[in-house]
C-alpha cells in the first residue's frame, strides 16, 4: 500500500457520508469493472455522475465529459483511469471543490494525491470501493444482489 492509509473509520464515513459520488472513466460496457462498482454504489443508494467523454448515459445517468461540467455539488470523486491520467481527474475534483478523491484498485499517483491532501480532500488510493464497502460496512452495508449488474 502506498502513501497515507486512512483508518477504518475514515473509510467508513466516507462510505456512508459521500452520496453523490462522480466516477471518472466510468464505462457502459457491464464487463468493466468500472461499471459493475458503480452500479452496486447505485444499489446501495447512491447517486452516480458517469464522468467519461466517450459517452453519453450510463447506467441511466447522462455523462458528463468532465468533472468541471458536472452540475451541482460531488461529494466524492472515484476514479477509474490509468494511474498516469490519475493526476488530471484530481485535479479537476480539487476544483469542483469535491470532499474526497478515491483512486481505485491500481491505480497509483503520489504526487496527485498529495495535491488533493493540499487541497483540502480526503484521499483514498489503490483500494476498491466496493471491496472496502463490504468490508467495513460488513453485512449492513451490503445489498442482496449480485455485484455483477
Amino acid at each position: 500500500m502506498t502513501g497515507d492509509v486512512p483508518s477504518q473509520d475514515t473509510l467508513r464515513r466516507l462510505l456512508v457520508e459521500c452520496r453523490r459520488i462522480a466516477v471518472v472513466g466510468l464505462s457502459s460496457n457491464p464487463a468493466r469493472p468500472s461499471y459493475r462498482v458503480a452500479a452496486y454504489m447505485q444499489r446501495q443508494g447512491k447517486v452516480v455522475i458517469p464522468v467519461n467523454p466517450r459517452e453519453t448515459m450510463v447506467l441511466g445517468q447522462p455523462a458528463y465529459p468532465s468533472l468541471t461540467t458536472v452540475p451541482g455539488a460531488v461529494d466524492l470523486v472515484t476514479v477509474f483511469r490509468r494511474s498516469e491520467e490519475a493526476g488530471a481527474a484530481v485535479d479537476e475534483a480539487i476544483r469542483i471543490n469535491a470532499k474526497a478523491v478515491w483512486l481505485q484498485e491500481g491505480v497509483i499517483d503520489e504526487a496527485a494525491a498529495l495535491r488533493a491532501r493540499q487541497g483540502g480532500l480526503q484521499v483514498v488510493m489503490d483500494r476498491c470501493w466496493l471491496k472496502e464497502h463490504g468490508r467495513c460496512l460488513g453485512e449492513e452495508g451490503r445489498d442482496a444482489g449480485p455485484v455483477r449488474a
